[in-house]
């Protein structure tokens, strides 16, 4: 399977189960935010054959893993969190939420078809000025983007639903008017 196909399929399987699940008007429950966990499980059983570690490849691996941690975070402040009048907790995903998921998928995709396309030989140079493997340690680098990115995002849900369960006042359907108008 090509770079580019393995990038589609991840990626579009990835965003279509969080968008899915977290646009608009959601409950929050544990199988909601073990859904998007257990999909990233199964693209890594599928996706990552092996763990390189050579030259620079580690460091790469952490960079990928910081950056889905940062974007993770993005993307759970843009999920408002709310108690509704029944006493269950709900979130509401809007355009900016999808948006942050959308651009990183389209990120790697790009990448991946590049990669083969676009710039094969520069990234190639790349990978031989600065000791990198190839293809895996890239591969494995979107992969656990997108674990990081989806972690952090249910971390965030968990902390929110935390804090709404522990004394968080209900917040009425007019205020959460207002926090989506914003």
């Amino acid at each position: 399977m090509s770079q580019f196909l393995a990038a589609l399929i991840a990626s579009g399987t990835i965003l279509a189960i969080v968008l899915a699940t977290d646009l608009g008007q959601r409950r929050i429950t544990t199988m909601r935010m073990l859904r998007s966990v257990i999909a990233v499980a199964i693209v890594i059983a599928i996706f990552v054959h092996s763990f390189p570690t050579q030259g620079n490849d580690l460091p790469l691996q952490l960079v990928g893993i910081g950056t889905g941690l940062i974007f993770g975070l993005i993307a759970g402040a843009l999920l408002p969190a709310y108690r509704h009048r029944s006493g269950e907790l709900y979130t509401v995903g809007g355009a900016g939420y999808a948006l942050v998921w959308i651009v990183l998928s389209l990120g790697r995709v790009l990448f991946a078809y590049g990669a083969e396309h676009w710039f094969t030989e520069d990234l190639v140079r790349f990978s031989i000025d600065y000791k990198i493997s190839g293809a895996d340690t890239y591969a494995n680098t979107f992969v656990f983007m997108s674990l990081a990115m989806v972690l952090a995002r249910t971390a965030s849900l968990m902390t929110k639903m935390r804090r709404l369960k522990s004394g968080g006042a209900a917040v009425g359907e007019e205020q959460l008017s207002e926090t989506n108008a914003r």
